[in-house]
């Protein structure tokens, strides 16, 4: 497998605070991933690692097959949108085009003129008087033109509007589409997972939880539902992920490669949302969910 984002114990502290810990991760490379969390997991930490504007405090870190921010050639590789979708209020959408093909070796000229035109936005208006879609929409094409081997997006979406979100998902899919780039996509928005990424981690307590292609983990988890019992004494092969219990009934969220026989268990299928609440909170309904949104 090639890996586009490859780290190895790889952790981050602040002080006393551990950022992130331990991170072992490989993420393959031309997919789009998903990359979900509760607040301060360490999402925006791994991602500021990748792009180079962090180092690590210990272990290794290698994108596109080099060290991030090692110099020109290697910024080159990749592209980063930041949480705020940064730009310059007081230059024109001409004047951000324009530094982009200054500081960028590999920029795409026609292209990013050509994202402009069809998202209708005019070359003088100032960035400050943009929408926030519109600033994103831009944040966007100045990632996109770089022509970058990986573009690191951190919840770029988290304060748009619905229509400005999914316009937003819409531009990168095709983008992924016409360029075949990778794409690693931090949210809290379950919805925006669902649609974009094929490709899945979950970081809960600076921690790598799981991480895998989509269409595996999802067949791999199987929520057992039947009389109170002890996890305990499930098979072997059955991971228990998360547990919940009333007075009669017991609910298990297992992974497991092969089929539960049980007939004491009623065994149904997961969608995406349940894989990743219950890794970010084991203990089920029992205990209070950490904060991720679910929007339709």
């Amino acid at each position: 497998m090639t890996a586009t984002l490859r780290a190895r114990a790889l952790n981050k502290t602040y002080g006393r605070r551990q950022a992130l810990s331990d991170c072992t991760l490989d993420i393959p490379a031309g997919r789009v991933v998903g990359l979900v969390g509760p607040n301060g997991a360490g999402k925006s930490t791994l991602l500021n690692l990748a792009a180079g504007m962090l180092t690590p405090t210990s272990g290794t870190i290698e994108v596109c097959g080099g060290r991030p921010g090692a110099g020109p050639e290697q910024l080159a590789k990749v592209g980063f949108v930041a949480q705020d979708t940064p730009v310059y209020a007081g230059l024109s959408v001409e004047e951000h085009l324009r530094l982009g093909a200054r500081l960028n070796p590999a920029w795409d000229d026609a292209l990013a003129w050509e994202r402009i035109k069809r998202l209708g936005l005019h070359p003088a208006q100032r960035a400050g008087r943009l929408s926030g879609g519109q600033r994103a929409q831009l944040a966007l094409t100045l990632g996109i033109a770089k022509r970058p081997e990986l573009l690191i997006l951190d919840e770029p979406v988290a304060a748009l509007d619905p229509l400005a979100r999914r316009d937003f998902l819409q531009s990168l899919m095709e983008a992924v589409a016409e360029q075949g780039l990778g794409v690693v996509l931090s949210s809290h928005l379950v919805s925006d997972l669902e649609r974009a990424c094929d490709y899945l981690v979950v970081l809960v307590s600076s921690q790598v939880r799981i991480a895998g292609e989509v269409d595996e983990l999802l067949a791999a988890h199987h929520r057992l539902t039947g009389p109170r019992r002890d996890p305990a004494r499930l098979p072997g092969d059955q991971h228990v992920v998360s547990a919940g219990h009333t007075g009669r009934q017991t609910t298990l969220i297992v992974r497991s490669e092969g089929p539960i026989h049980d007939p004491a268990w009623t065994v149904s299928g997961l969608g995406l949302e349940d894989l990743v609440l219950a890794y970010m909170n084991p203990d089920g309904d029992t205990g209070a969910r950490p904060a991720l949104e679910v929007q339709r």
